[in-house]
């Protein structure tokens, strides 16, 4: 028998394009572009690029969204389109973003985890957490009504 194994073969065109019909991998098909607004509802938050941000709401939603919620808002900021982000329902579901139809609203500021959220954590992290809110934000018990300092 000369030759190898894949000369037994029929010759297959290497340069023919798939059938327009076929299904693709989600992962390689072209998403939207989207251009997304900022939302700014004056709830008290960190800057998106804060360490907090990083540590913490990755450790609850994972660096995916994280990174997908950073675009969006460096995007909202500069009026620029990016592809619709995958994780845009996480993002909506934790109220980092607000959906309209054909809209994308992000956050100016990224809110600090919530109750329910924070109890998402390790316990480690969780006491980790608390120490850095504490940090962050002013305690609102030395505020007086007319919210200066006392």
């Amino acid at each position: 028998m000369s030759g190898n194994q894949r000369d037994a073969r029929p010759p297959v065109a290497t340069h023919a394009a798939p059938n327009p019909d076929t299904a693709t991998r989600r992962s390689t098909r072209r998403r939207p572009t989207v251009t997304p607004c900022i939302w700014d509802d004056g709830t008290v938050g960190v800057p998106p690029d804060a360490a907090y941000v990083r540590r913490f709401w990755t450790a609850l939603i994972g660096s995916t969204a994280v990174a997908e919620l950073l675009r969006l808002v460096t995007a909202a900021r500069k009026n620029t389109s990016l592809p619709c982000p995958i994780r845009l329902p996480q993002l909506a579901a934790e109220g980092l973003v607000s959906l309209e139809p054909g809209r994308i609203h992000v956050r100016a500021t990224i809110p600090p985890l919530g109750p329910g959220q924070t109890r998402r954590l390790s316990p480690a992290l969780r006491a980790e957490h608390c120490e850095a809110l504490t940090l962050l934000l002013p305690d609102p018990s030395n505020r007086s009504r007319d919210g200066s300092q006392e």
